[in-house]
């Protein structure tokens, strides 16, 4: 499922017109992104959290010259869906 096709179900379902769902996921996605930079996660109760991880430094190779290269502590965004998400997507029928 794509952005847009998320839109056009929404509109659908509440009949607000495309434009005003699309502006509303837009700044909804933007504010998410701007908090994680801040180093804030976003807890969203019965949907999941976004949060900050923190990926340690280690030693990475470079096979072609065959060197080391150090990759430095770094941050990175990661989703942690919440008990009854998983639960609800586990009962999926294939």
């Amino acid at each position: 499922m794509t952005k847009a096709d998320i839109v056009s179900e929404i509109a659908k379902s509440t009949g607000i017109d495309k434009a005003t769902v699309l502006e509303t996921i837009e700044k909804f996605m933007e504010t998410v992104k701007d908090s994680l930079a801040e180093g804030e996660n976003v807890y969203l109760r019965g949907f999941g959290s976004f949060i900050v991880k923190t990926r340690s430094q280690k030693t990475a190779r470079n096979i072609s010259k065959n060197t080391a290269i150090i990759i430095p502590e770094h941050n990175i965004p990661a989703f942690k869906p919440a008990k009854v998400f998983m639960e609800q997507v586990k009962q999926v029928k294939k």
